[in-house]
Parts: structure tokens; sequence; C-alpha cells
């Protein structure tokens, strides 16, 4: 039998929305597996899906480049929020999101690559942790290119030209007028960033997630007593509401919520002056699914003054 403790119950909380004793049951139950416990709150009813955007637990800045059709971001991390602030490590994002313009898309290929001055991107990194006194990592690159069309962007919370919190990518392909739909790709970056989906289509999302999804619904239909050929019924609907709530194009558009992003970019054919297709989209949260150990700082200062 797992312990079960009080940050365990949080975290479910957390995740869930459900009451601290709801929370502990489930956990007992699935033995401390938290995302058990979370589908076992689910089937209970006692819970939403759980909350996809995880918890900011990592500091630094995300950096965004755009060239002509191709776009990228990247995620340099550091210990304090204090660094984001530092004009040399601002530099050095800008400068790594550039050289991962040119570079493979692929994190280790961009450390590897070369960095103004002669040295490698990973060579700078460090040199940087030297001066500055912080450990520095760049954690993820990612990037997105089109044929024909333009590369979207948008960062939120922006400290410079191309630096902030959360950096997205949006890939449209057409023979349009560019000017149109830049307009057009700057407002879907928008939208990704503030809806975070999860993918752009549901042919996008993972088969394991869809069968989680499946079994969760699947399970709370028959827990209410509905036959079979209900309970069918009722887990082809739920999907539907799934994918509305998490796939891009199916998404209501923050802009007009009367319809959706795959309607949006239909209209928007009229004024760019060709058929449009959303092909992906890049998003980066700072931070996103690393844990950052919480500390008591009055007690660290009671421990250090041996109270």
């Amino acid at each position: 039998m797992a312990n079960i403790t009080a940050g365990m119950v949080k975290e479910l909380r957390e995740k869930t929305g459900a009451g601290m004793m709801d929370c502990k049951a489930a956990l007992t139950e699935v033995d401390g597996d938290i995302e058990a416990a979370v589908d076992w709150l689910r089937k209970k009813g006692l819970a939403k899906a759980a909350k996809k955007a995880g918890r900011v637990a990592a500091e630094g800045l995300i950096g965004l480049a755009v060239s002509g059709t191709t776009g990228v971001v990247v995620e340099v991390n550091s210990e304090t929020d204090f660094v984001a602030r530092n004009e040399q490590f601002q530099q050095l994002v800008r400068d790594i999101a550039s050289v991962a313009l040119s570079a493979e898309d692929d994190v280790e290929a961009v450390k590897a690559a070369a960095y103004p001055g002669g040295a490698t991107v990973a060579d700078a990194i460090n040199s940087a942790v030297a001066t500055i006194g912080e450990h520095m990592n760049l954690r993820r690159s990612k990037k997105l290119s089109v044929s024909a069309g333009v590369i979207g962007s948008y960062v939120h919370g922006s400290v410079g030209e191309g630096l902030g919190k959360i950096g997205v990518l949006v890939a449209l392909e057409s023979e349009g007028k560019a000017d149109e739909l830049a307009a057009l790709g700057r407002q879907i970056a928008m939208h990704v960033a503030a809806a975070n989906p999860q993918a752009l289509d549901a042919s996008a999302i993972a088969e394991d997630v869809v069968a989680r999804e499946k079994g969760v619904l699947a399970e709370k239909a028959k827990a209410s007593g509905k036959p079979d050929n209900v309970v069918e019924k009722i887990v082809e609907s739920g999907l539907k509401t799934f994918y509305k709530e998490v796939t891009l194009v199916e998404q209501s558009f923050i802009h007009d919520p009367s319809k959706t992003v795959a309607q949006a970019v239909k209209e928007s054919e009229g004024k760019v002056g060709a058929p449009i297709k959303l092909v992906g989209f890049v998003r980066f949260g700072l931070g996103e699914g690393v844990e950052k150990q919480e500390s008591d700082f009055a007690a660290e200062v009671a421990a250090a003054a041996g109270v």
C-alpha cells in the first residue's frame, strides 16, 4: 500500500478540482498512481478532464524566429526568473533561435550547430553559465515550414523582440496575398496561445489518448445504468465534444466564438484570394511538464539561523 502524502493529494486536487477526501480516496484506491486517480475520479463523476496546461516549473525564456516560410521556437531554461531580464541572456536566446532556423530540426543538432563567433551553441551556453552564474539549458527546439504561404507567429508575455513566456508558430499554405495570410496567421497563433489545443485535428491525437477518453466515457455511462447500445452512443457523442475542446480546427475561434477555427480559415479565403490550408502549429509554454521544487523560504531562513 502506497503512502498517500499531503503533497499527492494537493497535486491531484490541482489537476481535477475534486474535494480533498475524494482525492485521498482515489489515491488510496489506485495505490498512489496520480494519473490513475484522475481517471478514477472522472469515472465517479467527481472531476472534469485533467488539466492539460502543466504547471510552469522552469524559468528562462521562449525564443522565436521567422525567416521567409520557415519559423522556429526554442526554450532556454535558467534557475531563476531574474535571468530572463538579463540582456546577455536575452541575446543568447535570440541567437540560439536564429541558429536553429538553419540547423536540423533536433535539439541536439541545434546545440552542436555553429554559434556567432565560432563556438557551438552548447559552448555559448556554457560561457553564459560561467558569466551569469546560473545553470542554463536549451531544453527543446521545433521548426515549422511551408513550401508556399506564411508562418504566423505570436509571443505572449513578451520581454523583447521574439522573446517571452509563450511562443507560437502557425503554418498556413496558400498562394494568396501574403499580408492577409500573415494577419490571419497571427490571429490563429494568438488563439493557440490562449486555447492551448492538443492537436491540429482528431486524426492527430494519439491513439492511447483517444482510448483513455473512450474508457472514461464508457465507464461513466455504464455506472449510470445505461444499456450497451446507449453507452456506445454516449461515447460517440462524448468524443465529439472532446475533439471540439482539444483540436485546433474544431475549437471556437477566440476572435469570433460564433465560428470554429476551421470556419474562420475558410471564410478568410475571400480576402486572401486563394485556398488556405492550415497545416500545423507549434506552441511552447515556458516550463511545461517540468516539476519545480517548491521551497518554504521562512523555513530555510530558520534552518540557516539554527532555529
